[in-house]
């Protein structure tokens, strides 16, 4: 294979021209939609309906009124939104102007969000009414931080006609420009253009930061492309899906499913909050076939009172799954409802999931737990990932395909982000070797189906042995009175470390003993599990999460770093 820049050899010289060669770009979905379904419902958020030559026409309003205000390639738009359809829009409006998308965060603090805005260096704040306040504050912390020197962004506020008016008529005395006065400024037969180069980014989101400020992961428009196609494939999405936004879209453009949608022309169904009640009435009333979210999410769901569903499922509905690792139990309670859930694994910087839990047919024969399990594993890569490999982090060779053995997760291809924005050291980490680090710790089975064992950082070392927080995890979440469990290392003066499980248990359950209660999870999990990996200490309560229903386990070391190590351990 050749090197570097020296060309391959072929049996021809034909050079690239404008009739046979285009930079690759999801953008040209939402073009093809109008033009196939222009009366098809598109978007659907409470009493607002949009059809597809609808979104098309906002979308190039949105592009012309913000390439009128001096905003294209190498400007960032900033987005802090609920799932509502301004940020749908926003994904086609603002690249279709050159821009950078960047969905924020909702549940961030102004600290956080200032530091966002400010090392993007946002032009354009378009804020959904009810976060205006944090966009406000964020704002101030910048200005105050940079004084006479401080250029303010345009700030955009998006009313709701679900949400109380108060909220945007402050907004709106206090500066802010409305967003649908602002697309009235734009042309709604903008001619954008695509991108020259498939290379230049798309998206900006950045990771949690639970140690450090967070990073900014630049996407480009070839992955974008690549990935919006490979996720429907990888999940059998049909032409006209009615998918119901669940996910935040500001995580991981919504796993590119915004664009995904144009695509298949299907319907976006919006919730601004997740309820499984909310679920249950989507898919009874709105015919939804398809939605995406969290393990928190269906633990939702399977755990929903009666008074909160519509049971039977008027159809099967599919369900995509990442983030950690759902337990068994949980996916199992999930296909008894009639759900039929797809687990999928990946992170920021590969656009969100990358491999796929490839079921096969014969698996369907196999026991009830057994299915669970193989369910419960991360897979294999997706279309539109060229390289996933587990690996010895040290030598960077593959590790042993025996279920067991732990190497670090690596991936390589289109489905890779650019970088880290103005992080140099980070990409040189990140990237090293030639491979995208992932920081996952997993095993590869015989079968070349990995499994995510743990985070390089969550592995407790209890007397020199590794104890995977997920599998311990995995058995708690079996116990009857578990609905939430997450397992981190504790201090143990004897064994060094020892896994410390924090639980919230279910409504119904009676807390009069709690110490009886713990006993009987620790004597489950006795049952169940090597001695030495048997949580030494158990905590009730609600866990802390983060927006996307992720659990903030850095919160939950902290909080076993204040109970002080554990005296004494009989294992």
């Amino acid at each position: 294979m050749a090197s570097g820049t020296q060309l391959q050899r072929d049996i021809d010289d034909l050079p690239k021209n404008e009739a046979n060669y285009t930079a690759l770009t999801p953008l040209w979905f939402l073009e093809r939609a109008a033009l196939v379904h222009p009366n098809r419902a598109s978007i659907i958020h409470g009493p607002v309906r949009y059809t597809w030559s609808d979104t098309y026409r906002r979308c190039r309003q949105l592009a012309s009124a913000l390439s009128r205000c001096s905003i294209g390639p190498g400007s960032t738009v900033a987005i802090i939104a609920p799932n509502v359809p301004a940020i749908y829009e926003a994904h086609f409006g603002v690249p279709m102007s050159g821009a950078v998308i960047n969905c924020v965060n909702i549940r961030l603090n102004a600290p956080t969000v200032s530091f966002l805005l400010d090392h993007s260096e946002a032009e354009v704040v378009i804020v959904d009414q009810e976060f205006y306040s944090l966009a406000e504050d964020s704002l101030k912390i910048i200005s105050e931080m940079k004084k006479s020197n401080y250029k303010p962004p345009l700030l955009i506020v998006i009313p709701d006609p679900t949400c109380d008016p108060k909220l945007l008529h402050y907004a709106l005395k206090n500066g802010a420009m409305e967003y649908e006065k602002f697309l009235e400024t734009g042309d709604p037969g903008f001619e954008w253009k695509p991108p020259r180069d498939e290379w230049q980014s798309i998206s900006l989101g950045y990771t949690s930061g639970t140690t450090s400020n967070p990073k900014g992961v630049v996407l480009h428009h070839r992955g974008a492309y690549l990935m919006a196609l490979s996720g429907a494939l990888v999940w059998g999405m049909n032409e006209g899906a009615v998918y119901l936004w669940t996910l935040p879209m500001f995580h991981c453009n919504g796993w590119c499913y915004a664009w995904t949608l144009a695509a298949l022309c299907g319907t976006s169904v919006c919730l601004r909050q997740v309820t499984a009640k909310a679920i249950f009435s989507a898919i009874a009333h709105q015919g939804v076939t398809h939605f995406c979210g969290a393990p928190v999410v269906l633990n939702t769901i399977v755990n929903a009172p009666p008074t909160d569903t519509i049971l039977p499922l008027p159809r099967t509905v599919e369900v995509m799954t990442a983030g950690a690792a759902p337990p068994p139990s949980v996916l199992a309670a999930m296909s008894h409802l009639g759900f039929r859930v797809t687990h999928t694994y990946g992170l920021s910087e590969t656009y969100g999931p990358s491999t796929v839990c490839a079921w096969k047919p014969e698996w369907d024969q196999l026991p009830a737990d057994e299915r669970a399990s193989l369910h419960a594993r991360q897979g294999v890569r997706y279309i539109g990932l060229e390289c996933l490999d587990v690996v010895d982090p040290k030598s960077m060779k593959p590790i042993p395909a025996d279920g067991t053995t732990l190497g670090e997760i690596v991936m390589r291809g289109n489905a890779v982000m650019k970088g880290y924005l103005k992080n140099p050291k980070a990409n040189a980490e990140a990237f090293e070797n030639g491979w995208f680090h992932s920081g996952d710790l997993g095993v590869k089975h015989p079968d070349g189906y990995i499994e995510v064992k743990d985070r390089a950082k969550d592995i407790i070392i209890s007397g020199g042995e590794n104890i995977s927080s997920l599998e311990v995890e995995k058995v708690v979440y079996m116990h009857p009175a578990v609905l939430e469990a997450s397992v981190v290392a504790r201090a143990d003066e004897r064994w060094g470390e020892s896994p410390c499980a924090f639980i919230t248990l279910k409504e119904s359950v009676n807390r009069s003993n709690e110490a009886s209660l713990a006993n009987d999870i620790l004597r489950f999990c006795k049952e169940r599990l090597p001695g030495y990996w048997v949580p030494k200490s158990v905590v009730f309560g609600s866990l802390p999460k983060t927006a996307t229903g992720k659990i903030k386990k850095h919160e939950l070391r902290a909080k076993a770093k204040e109970l002080g190590p554990v005296k004494k351990s009989r294992l």
